[in-house]
């Protein structure tokens, strides 16, 4: 009789657990769905609610993990200003990849907790009694009160976000 492989339960999911922080979770197919609000309609959330990862590269200061909405852009003037920096670009992909060591659909500041990032969470997070974002693996969202993503991370809060993407 052939063993079942057991599948490994992510890291945030397990440090969820482990800091008993209540939370849900949601897969989706990452090749199906592929933008943040694409990810959002695949696991049946509204765009606002969902909230994505950027890492950006802020003068003078360590790299920083921008946290917003799904439909918005962010406004790396109002980033910068966030961090005390004058001016901030975003991390081209594979350098955000490589800083990470996560995929893009995967980046998640849950997952990279003590890496040495700076954490800014778009203030319309808080409007929220949960948000999602990923679960730093690609096909997954985890839901969770923005006081216990704030919590852990560290994350300042700043209007980072500006207009829908259209």
């Amino acid at each position: 009789m052939a063993k079942k492989k057991k599948t490994a339960k992510p890291l945030v999911l397990r440090l969820l657990e482990s800091k008993k922080i209540p939370h849900t979770y949601h897969t989706y197919d990452p090749d199906v769905f592929v933008s943040a609000p694409e990810v959002a309609a695949g696991i049946g959330m509204p765009a606002h609610q969902v909230f994505k990862t950027l890492v950006t590269l802020p003068d003078k200061t360590k790299p920083t993990l921008a946290v917003l909405p799904a439909d918005r852009e962010l406004d790396l003037k109002a980033l910068a200003r966030a961090v005390g920096a004058k001016k901030a670009r975003m991390a081209p992909l594979a350098e955000a990849e490589k800083m990470t060591g996560l995929k893009k659909g995967g980046i998640s500041a849950l997952a990279l907790l003590n890496k040495g990032f700076h954490v800014i969470l778009d203030t319309s997070a808080l409007e929220f009694e949960q948000i999602a974002m990923s679960a730093g693996i690609r096909g997954m969202q985890v839901v969770l009160a923005p006081q216990d993503f704030i919590q852990l991370t560290g994350a300042r809060v700043a209007p980072i976000a500006r207009q829908e993407i259209a």
